[in-house]
Parts: structure tokens; C-alpha cells; sequence
């Protein structure tokens, strides 16, 4: 018998789809790295076939002020995955602050009124809708569950310690290639009492970054201890702290909620322009929209307002059209921003048919699931123009 050759391997290799993984949302998600890394390893494991028999892939909770990036991580990685951001299942437990509306979540027992006409929220068809050949993966987000009642979390036991779930009517929900995601705003009252940063964000001066994270995470973990119980928080594989938006962070969400409001602009049936953003009109929005009790949540409102209905009435007004380049600026004298057209003609990315939508097992909210057109993003986050 020959012996093996010593080779020293490396554990930190991960594979190519891991990596494009998290390169993408990293692109995404901007300034949480702890909760980027816990679904890159619990995304690993899975693919590796390592994760747990018997238990869900994942059990995580995430917490932190609002604002921070709780549920968007959730949509995000299930756009990538999925291709569609609603491609979650999503239980708003401030619909089940009453023991007896647990019903609306598994159905009622035979023999209640009306039993026929409550379809539970979460099916064996609804975890597989988002299901392919290649990746048999789902998501199940149960949003702000402080705010549920004691026999929801009781009900979250079990599904967090066997993956399993009873029906109204005895049938079992297999919840083994399942991630559950908890997320809530425990300790959030508390953590922006250690925000002094003056203008919604951290400044470098105010605090020792280091010491004032260990103050954060320990507040919201002390906060989930005090309101769960020992046996709950036991079944979490981990529990994942946010941390406040700083300035510069909000500078790299705004560079991508304008890349989201230029991907609108081109998916248009009327009209398609493109427009840029300067320097002073982004200060402007970070001015208006940064906020130190909402987050990035605010930003977005802002952007909304000043920039996403100002162009919506000169696209309705038909004072854009195909092939417009909109400079949008700060003007200081009139105290507000001003649009003016600087180019015409240009040529605009070719679009895309729309996809077909995921097919779900649930009512889906209004909206449409389509990618967006291929655009090249300058340094500066916006489309590269045809010369």
C-alpha cells in the first residue's frame, strides 16, 4: 500500500459560485459585513451538502436599528439567487399579535368555521416555488418578531429545532432546505442614544469606532436576551447585529438607489432619458435624507422626493424625451434643484423582453419582476453615454 502524499489544503478556497455569491451582494448591501458573511457560510454549507439533517439550513436573526439593512439582505439574496426579491415567504408578525390569529399562518383545525376558507401562509407548494433543478433553496422571513405573540414564538420552536411544521389540517411542512431569518428592532431605542454623530451618521471624531460597535452589539443582544427566552434563542445558529449607516456608507446607498431610479427610467413605456446626479445635488440628497432614528429608509424617501417626482411630471409633461441626458443639479441661489436637458439623441441600452414571473404559491403584492436593461455604470454610478 502507497502512502498518500502530503498536500496542505486551504479551507478559506471557496467555490466560484460562492464567490459570485458574495461579490453580488456585496454590491447590494452596503456597510453590514457581518451579515454578508453569515449567509455566504450558511450559502457554502449548502451547496457543500454539510448543512445539518433534519434542522433548517440556517437559523438567523438579525438586529439593529430600522433602517440598517435587516430585510433588504433578505431581498437582496433572494433576487440573486432567485432572480426575484419577492421570492420570499414573508410573515409580518405584527399581524399576529393574538394567539388566535396563528390560524392565518397554518390554517384552522377541521371542525372550525369557515376552515376551508383559511389557506395557511406557509405550504410545501410555497417553499418550492422558488425552487430550480439547480438550486432547491428557499427563504422564510419572519419580520420583526418581537412584535408577535407568545404562541407564535412558541410555534417557532419546533420549526427552528426539526424543521418541521403541523397544518390546521395535518398535513407536514418539510422545512429542512429552508433558511429562516428573523429580524427585529430590539434595542434600537437604545442603540441610537449612542449615535451622537450630530447629522444621522458616526463621525470619526465622536467616538472610537471600535468601542462604540462593541456598545451596539452588546445592547441589541442584551435587548433580544431580556425579551425571548433561553430555549429560543438557543435554537438561533447565529444572531447578526447592524450597525448604523455612516456618511459614507450613505454615499454608497445613494450611489445605488440612483442606480435603481435610472434602471426605472429605462424600463418606461413612454420615454426612456438618462440623467446624472452632480456633486452638489448629491450632497443635497444626503442632507435631506440622512436621518439618525431611520436609517436608509429616509435616503430613499428623500430621493423619491426630489428626484423621482420631479422627473416623473417632465416625462408626463413630455419634456424628456427618447434619448435626453437630464443634468440634475444643486442651484444655491434658488435654494432647490434644478433639471436642465444637456444632451439629445443619445442612444439608449437596448431593452429586454420582460421575464416571466416566478411562479408563486401565494398573492404576491402589486409590482412587476423584470431584470434590468443591460446599463454600463460610469465611476460615478450612472450610464455610460454613446459619444
Amino acid at each position: 500500500m502507497r502512502a498518500a502524499v502530503r498536500h496542505q489544503l486551504d479551507p478559506s478556497i471557496r467555490s466560484t459560485d460562492t464567490r459570485d455569491f458574495e461579490s453580488s451582494l456585496r454590491s447590494k448591501i452596503v456597510g453590514q459585513s457581518e451579515g454578508v458573511q453569515s449567509l455566504v457560510d450558511m450559502y457554502q454549507v449548502f451547496c457543500a451538502g454539510l448543512n445539518s439533517p433534519g434542522r433548517p439550513v440556517g437559523n438567523l436573526l438579525f438586529l439593529g436599528p430600522t433602517g440598517s439593512g435587516k430585510t433588504r439582505i433578505v431581498e437582496a439574496a433572494a433576487e440573486i439567487l432567485f432572480g426575484d426579491p419577492r421570492a420570499i415567504i414573508k410573515v409580518d408578525c405584527a399581524e399576529f399579535q393574538h394567539s388566535h390569529e396563528i390560524a392565518k399562518l397554518i390554517g384552522s383545525p377541521p371542525g372550525y368555521l369557515g376552515h376551508r376558507e383559511t389557506h395557511p401562509l406557509i405550504t410545501q407548494e410555497a417553499l418550492s416555488a422558488s425552487h430550480t433543478d439547480k438550486l432547491k433553496l428557499s427563504f422564510l422571513l419572519f419580520d420583526e418578531i418581537e412584535k408577535a405573540s407568545d404562541a407564535l414564538w412558541q410555534l417557532l420552536l419546533g420549526i427552528l429545532d426539526k424543521a418541521t411544521l403541523t397544518l390546521g389540517d395535518n398535513r407536514r411542512v418539510d422545512l429542512s432546505q429552508t433558511v429562516i431569518f428573523l429580524t427585529s428592532n430590539l434595542g434600537g431605542g437604545e442603540i441610537t442614544d449612542l449615535m451622537n454623530g450630530g447629522m444621522g451618521f458616526v463621525q470619526p471624531t465622536d467616538k472610537p469606532a471600535t468601542g462604540l460597535n462593541e456598545k451596539i452589539e452588546r445592547t441589541a443582544v442584551e435587548a433580544a436576551r431580556r425579551k425571548f427566552s433561553p430555549e429560543f434563542m438557543n435554537r438561533l445558529d447565529k444572531v447578526v447585529v447592524f450597525h448604523p449607516l455612516r456618511k459614507e456608507q450613505l454615499e454608497q446607498v445613494l450611489e445605488i438607489e440612483l442606480e435603481q431610479v435610472q434602471k426605472r427610467v429605462l424600463q418606461t413605456a413612454k420615454g426612456q432619458f438618462l440623467f446624472r446626479v452632480t456633486a452638489p445635488g448629491r450632497e443635497f440628497l444626503l442632507q435631506e435624507g440622512t436621518d439618525q432614528r431611520y436609517g436608509a429608509r429616509h435616503l430613499k424617501r428623500s430621493i423619491e422626493r426630489h428626484v423621482v417626482y420631479p422627473l416623473a411630471n417632465l416625462l408626463a409633461t413630455d419634456q424628456v424625451q427618447l434619448g435626453d441626458l437630464v443634468c440634475i443639479d444643486w442651484n444655491s441661489e434658488q435654494n432647490r434643484l434644478t433639471f436642465v436637458r444637456e444632451g439629445e439623441n443619445l442612444a439608449m441600452p437596448a431593452r429586454r423582453p420582460e421575464p416571466a414571473a416566478v411562479p408563486r404559491a401565494l398573492p404576491v403584492r402589486n409590482g412587476r419582476s423584470a431584470e434590468a436593461p443591460p446599463v454600463a455604470f460610469g465611476p460615478e454610478g450612472m450610464p455610460r453615454m454613446a459619444r
